[in-house]
């Protein structure tokens, strides 16, 4: 019998913590493999938490309502056919004379450190093509599986299946070597909020702070802590853009079963912009600035007491109508709490529909670590002087907050004039949505 640790997974990028509002399973209670064992929330995604092995509950030892650090030990679990736990914890590094050959050795042991840590999108990919995780070598941090992995051996056909080995797996093949990323800066230490001493008096309501609440509250703090906001605002004639979306519309929800919102065409045109000005699709990385080759646009979905940012990926590949239907599927899952982590997961960039509310004039907290969020405002109606004469015209403002360790006025300028740009000339002649 060997005893694993189950830690907490990371749900996506910049997700540093998350918060157990349920177990699923009980000390003593038999679980296999891919089962889930607990209900996890952070502030981007809710989500189950999978077994990594099969076998019985042994200790729980993060209570309901707790919030954990990624990698912290949730529970451990009684495995069957294992070594001892205290038979892997006297493995040694080896010696200072022993270094030759050491350098084989190491990713082996790697491998056996990173047993059990295996991430929620893995463990998914896993199931579904009957692939044993023990056999695969990863690439990742410490030789940990990563799903780019997974998803190679899948387009290579050499799966190795438990019991056995795959064809390719008898010699294997030598290890690509992993795509460095940019090191992520060291944060710096977030100020903790005093508790504050607010009076109650007769007919006051007191809420309790949700873990989401709470998630949400620690990374905007952390946002504006850490990266300097600056603002910026254009105000846009979209006249044409309304004449023509509400030309087809009807036409268009028939046809295809969702709405044709304004909101794919704003989405549409900063996408493009974003290719033609990639240094706003950029990140702070400490002592350097990543320019992220994708452009993947994440999108502000609110609930009744929850923010969620799912990704349209690869927005500037897709067409309107493709936006479009992104953008309804995404924020259907987000208010039925049926988003997946990969869902949340590879934004460059975000846009906020504040104009949904009715809003139009607002100043948004920039989603860490990306390097601004444009709020694209309600459309009105004002009188505004077109060609010497006074005209009644549909306007929006579109507003960039955007991190000034990354981006100056005059580039985020020429972007903004670029989205005008492109938002007035939307017509009927020039504009596919298909």
């Amino acid at each position: 019998m060997a005893i694993e640790q189950l830690t907490m997974p990371q749900l996506g990028e910049s997700v540093t913590e998350g918060t157990i509002s349920k177990w699923l399973v009980s000390v003593g209670d038999k679980v296999n493999k891919y089962d889930p064992i607990a209900e996890v929330m952070t502030d981007k995604v809710n989500a189950e938490i999978p077994s990594s092995f099969t076998g019985v509950i042994k200790e729980i030892i993060a209570n309901e309502g707790e919030t954990l650090p990624v990698g912290a030990v949730i529970c451990t679990i009684e495995v069957e056919g294992e070594g001892t736990a205290t038979e892997a914890k006297q493995e040694e590094a080896p010696k200072a004379e022993e270094t030759k050959g050491a350098a084989a050795q190491a990713p082996k042991k790697a491998d056996r450190a990173n047993k059990g840590r295996y991430s929620p999108a893995v463990l998914r990919l896993a199931q579904e093509h009957n692939i044993d995780l023990e056999q695969v070598q990863g690439t990742g941090l410490g030789g940990r599986i990563t799903r780019k992995d997974l998803l190679k051996l899948i387009e290579s056909g050499n799966i190795p299946k438990a019991g056995g080995q795959s064809a390719a797996s008898s010699q294997p093949a030598p290890q690509p070597t992993p795509v460095q990323e940019a090191p992520k800066a060291e944060p710096a230490a977030v100020p903790k909020q005093a508790a504050t001493s607010v009076p109650v008096h007769a007919g006051d309501i007191e809420i309790p702070v949700t873990p989401v609440r709470k998630a949400i509250a620690t990374n905007m703090l952390r946002s504006k802590h850490e990266a300097p906001h600056a603002w910026t605002m254009v105000e846009v004639d979209v006249t044409n853009l309304v004449a023509y979306r509400d030309s087809i519309k009807d036409e268009f929800k028939k046809r295809e079963g969702f709405n044709l919102t304004y909101f794919a065409f704003f989405v549409k045109a900063v996408a493009q912009a974003l290719k033609e000005f990639p240094q706003i699709n950029s990140m702070w990385a400490g002592d350097k600035i990543v320019q992220k080759k994708d452009i993947n646009i994440s999108i502000a979905v609110a609930t009744d007491d929850a923010l969620f940012v799912p990704v349209i990926k690869h927005a500037d590949e897709k067409s309107i109508k493709g936006i479009a239907r992104e953008i309804a599927e995404l924020a259907a899952k987000a208010r039925a709490g049926k988003l997946r982590p990969e869902d949340m997961q590879g934004g460059t960039f975000t846009v906020n529909n504040t104009g949904s509310f009715g809003s139009v004039q607002s100043m948004g907290i920039i989603n860490y670590p990306q390097a601004a969020i444009l709020q694209v405002e309600s459309i009105v109606k004002r009188p505004v002087v077109k060609d010497g004469m006074i005209a009644i015209r549909d306007m929006v403002n579109l507003c960039l907050s955007l991190d000034h360790r990354v981006l100056d006025g005059l580039i985020c300028g020429r972007f903004l004039a670029r989205v005008k740009e492109i938002l007035e000339n939307i017509s009927k002649d020039n504009t596919p949505i298909y």
